[in-house]
């Protein structure tokens, strides 16, 4: 064969070489980018279930087990002031019944959009009354009626009045007791108006805690 058209053929055999490298290169890049892309599809995919399950948490977290309440008035100093950020448990009513000393939030007995934050004061089946600036409570364990203490009030309780409660029935009254509108004068509170129990200060950051109910003489 002459020597060009030997040469001729060597360049075309070159050429497709070089053809086929560059198409093989193209498939790796264009391999790569897929990759690339799919591994993004995938991050973007699951950031979205992620974020969509944390919805779904955060409203049935909010809405089923506790819920933020901004504290109004001055119906619970010096215990708790306005603006004051709560959390309530909507749980624990669930299992178990109310206990005196429990600070709760129920809907306002008058009206339909507001709700209010007393503490318990007379369970269900006892009687309360108030007179001569005391509490006193009659139940089975003290039927001759016995005076509550209540530490952490600043002041006496005013008002005259007697109230005996029904099954499910609680008096409630706020800490402020010349400045809380309550069972004194609005009558006993059923628990199913009761959404639940303050849990939890979250503001201010400086009175943060959990919160307790005191121990009473009873």
């Amino acid at each position: 064969m002459p020597k060009n058209e030997e040469k001729k053929e060597h360049d075309i055999d070159t050429e497709e070489i070089e053809i086929k490298n560059e198409t093989e290169q193209n498939k790796v890049v264009s391999d790569v980018e897929k990759g690339v892309l799919a591994t993004i599809g995938l991050f973007f995919l699951e950031l979205v279930k992620i974020v969509i399950l944390a919805g779904i948490t955060i409203v049935l977290v909010r809405y089923f087990l506790f819920k933020p309440f901004y504290v109004k008035g001055e119906s619970m100093q010096p215990n708790f002031f306005e603006r004051e950020y709560l959390i309530i448990d909507e749980i624990s009513y669930r299992f178990r019944e109310p206990m005196r000393g429990e600070v709760v939030v129920f809907k306002a007995p008058i009206g339909d959009k507001d709700y209010y934050l007393k503490r318990i004061i007379g369970l269900p089946g006892e009687r309360v009354k108030v007179e001569d600036n005391k509490v006193i409570i009659f139940n089975q364990d003290h039927p001759q009626g016995i005076v509550v203490e209540e530490i952490y009030l600043e002041e006496v309780t005013p008002g005259s009045v007697t109230i005996a409660l029904g099954p499910g029935q609680y008096f409630v009254m706020g800490d402020n007791r010349d400045a809380s509108f309550d069972s004194r004068r609005f009558g006993p509170v059923s628990k199913n108006e009761i959404v639940g129990r303050a849990w939890l200060r979250g503001w201010p950051f400086n009175r943060f805690d959990i919160l307790d109910s005191p121990n009473y003489n009873l």
